[in-house]
């Protein structure tokens, strides 16, 4: 498809600044927005235009799709577990972001619309077991995804459906598994059990207090997609003409403790393991089926968890060390 002119939607964030730098890569005309000021932008490139627009509201939507022809909207308030148990009516509200822009890209004439979802989507009695079977895209229905977050992406997935049968506008939709990877959020709230669990051991280890909280039993399963993974991805369903989601995941299944595993075999050392039951944990078993993105694209993600963890792990232990966090540093 043609694409004279991109706009990124949460630009500005974890996996839209390695989309927009991947893109610009390809050589495309770029535009990033994101309501953040710049100074919080995760990534920022003088070689994109940097517009900084709440995207909840509608004129500010038509501004961001002004002459352009692909849209990738990313924007959205969300976080790991922690953060979606906790805030579920601002998750919801990320339900305007895409409603207007949906509009802004009708009334503009936007050739094609894409929208980043959540494997939160999927009907949470699939997921009561550890051992859970690899979630499929029909598996959305019967609805019953997750409160707040999962039924807000459910909800603009139908969106973009209806924009695309009534008025024609090309929609492309990927549900997104655990994304992970170098300058993503590692505190504050919002990290991801990736960043979290490098974190927790990087203290534990800097400190020498040699002990972990891990929130749950541990016995919690889950993939998790590094962010090259996820960009390469992104391009290859928004450019494609399949229709209905699509997975965007690592089918490669790990329990929390086997994640804490990996991260201490990165760093060599071994922790005593404190369990938070009362902590938020989210559903028993999530992964990836990628049966869907390998028939319609021939690819689906692989790098191995390993291998994504260890660059993710040196990268927030530089900047942990950057900005003097760690007790005991110079140990």
């Amino acid at each position: 498809m043609p694409s004279h002119k991109i706009v990124v939607c949460g630009g500005g964030g974890f996996i839209g600044g390695h989309l927009v730098a991947d893109l610009l890569r390809q050589g495309k005309k770029v535009r990033s927005v994101d309501v953040k000021p710049f100074e919080e932008w995760f990534q920022m490139f003088p070689e994109a235009e940097n517009l900084q627009l709440d995207l909840q509201d509608k004129e500010n939507c038509e501004r961001a799709v002004a002459d352009v022809d692909l849209v990738y909207n990313l924007a959205a308030d969300m976080g790991g577990m922690g953060f979606i148990e906790n805030n579920k009516a601002l998750c919801m509200l990320s339900v305007l972001t895409n409603t207007h822009m949906l509009m802004a890209a009708r009334d503009k004439g936007v050739e094609r619309f894409f929208y980043s979802s959540s494997a939160c989507v999927y009907n949470g009695e699939k997921q009561t077991n550890p051992d859970v079977v690899a979630l499929k895209e029909s598996d959305a229905y019967p609805a019953l995804p997750e409160d707040g977050y999962g039924w807000e992406k459910l909800f603009s997935e139908r969106m973009c459906r209806h924009f695309e049968e009534d008025y024609g506008l090309e929609c492309r939709v990927a549900r997104y598994h655990n994304v992970y990877g170098p300058l993503g959020t590692w505190t504050g709230g919002r990290e991801k059990a990736p960043a979290a669990i490098c974190r927790k051991v990087i203290e534990a280890k800097h400190s020498g207090s040699n002990q972990i909280e891990i929130w749950g039993d541990g016995k919690q399963t889950r993939s998790f997609m590094y962010i090259d993974d996820c960009t390469l991805g992104t391009r290859k369903i928004a450019e494609s003409e399949i229709h209905e989601p699509l997975n965007l995941g690592s089918d490669e299944l790990v329990t929390i403790n086997q994640l804490v595993d990996i991260v201490e075999e990165i760093a060599g050392v071994k922790l005593k393991r404190n369990y938070n039951l009362s902590a938020p944990k989210g559903v028993n078993g999530r992964n990836s089926d990628n049966t869907l993105i390998q028939e319609k694209l021939n690819w689906a993600p692989s790098v191995r968890l390993r291998e994504g963890l260890a660059l993710t792990y040196a990268w927030i232990e530089n900047e942990m060390l950057a900005s003097k966090l760690l007790v005991g540093a110079a140990k």
